[in-house]
């Protein structure tokens, strides 16, 4: 995984003060922390709705279709391109995408 050290940080601070100015900076903070925010909710709410479908899958619940389907939903809710790829292959890449949420069986 990529690791922001202070040098780094600091470079991209003064890359932005050049870019911006000092007016506009909080106003971007703001902006990103507002997205990281929505974000970070979006995530909360993929993880809840997978362990809702996992828990649902276990007693049998899904048709292979319905499965697909719920799959696709909570990949796309993620940012995970679905293409050519099988039910395992999602459940893996939703699995790795959320990594508190608990293994789910295909």
């Amino acid at each position: 995984m990529f690791s922001v050290g202070p040098n780094e940080l600091m470079a991209i601070l003064i890359i932005a003060f050049l870019l911006f100015g000092a007016s506009k900076l909080p106003e971007l903070a703001r902006s990103l922390g507002k997205s990281m925010g929505e974000f970070k909710k979006a995530q909360r709410e993929a993880e809840i709705e997978l362990r809702r479908f996992e828990k649902d899958l276990a007693e049998g619940k899904y048709s292979q279709s319905e499965k697909r389907e719920k799959l696709e939903k909570i990949a796309k809710d993620l940012g995970i391109e679905i293409e050519g790829k099988d039910d395992e292959t999602l459940l893996e890449e939703i699995n790795k995408a959320l990594p508190k949420a608990e293994k789910a069986e295909p």
